[in-house]
């Protein structure tokens, strides 16, 4: 697995393109769906473009599914869960850009978001900073950009967060503030990227950070949008 750290670019090979234990770019489940998304797009931008918001809005975001369960970070699990957090969805966008011939990225940051739940606060044992927050960053048109699929747009249209656009030529990335203009998602601290999901990494860190419970299958079942807001 390669890794590129804060501050470089990774430099374009096979390895962005290869199917791996968690960017399952192979499995028929995934060549389906990015088949199915890309439709006729004739080029890469387009075809980026179209499989971002086919994993963004086609799969709901929920932050409750987070598990240490290496099993639920797969791109063809996702798809079969419909819902999961913003680390799977972005492992799914990744792997469905590599289906499609083009070379992705999984990209990690710490982000504060200033507008978090109580109820998910208590979860992550009090704090409002989320460590390792996902996305993909692809190569297209001779440069990476990176691609945050993470809110569907009904949650939010229903909650007032700004949706983030993709248009395959600059950073779609989470907004700093909210449809009111109140101090949304802030990026604290970038880990880089890597050819893989560093699933060791993410897990050792999730330990050591954050309480067991808020990792717990007690959590299993309950939908984000049900009496929890994200703003």
């Amino acid at each position: 697995m390669i890794h590129t750290p804060p501050g470089s670019k990774p430099e374009p090979g096979p390895e962005y393109l290869q199917s791996t234990r968690f960017l399952d770019s192979d499995s028929d489940a995934v060549r389906r769906f990015a088949q199915r998304a890309a439709g006729a797009a004739t080029n890469d931008i387009d075809r980026a473009v179209k499989l971002y918001y086919a994993v963004r809005d086609g799969i709901r975001y929920d932050p409750f599914s987070m598990r240490l369960d290496p099993a639920i970070y797969v791109a063809s699990h996702v798809l079969a869960a419909k819902s999961a957090f913003c680390i799977p969805k972005a492992i799914l966008l990744a792997a469905a850009a590599r289906a499609q011939g083009i070379a992705c990225a999984i990209g990690l940051s710490d982000v504060v978001n200033h507008l978090t739940t109580e109820k998910l606060k208590a979860l992550m044992g009090g704090t409002t900073y989320f460590m390792h927050h996902g996305y993909a960053v692809m190569y297209l048109e001779g440069k990476w950009v990176k691609a945050a699929p993470a809110f569907n747009i009904e949650l939010c249209a229903r909650f007032g967060v700004l949706p983030t656009e993709f248009d395959g030529r600059s950073d779609a990335i989470f907004q700093p503030y909210d449809a009111k203009q109140r101090r949304h998602m802030e990026y604290v601290k970038d880990h880089g990227a890597w050819s893989d999901f560093p699933y060791d990494k993410v897990d050792a860190d999730f330990r050591a950070f954050y309480p067991l419970s808020a990792f717990s299958e007690i959590n299993a079942g309950e939908r984000f949008e049900d009496g929890v807001r994200v703003s």
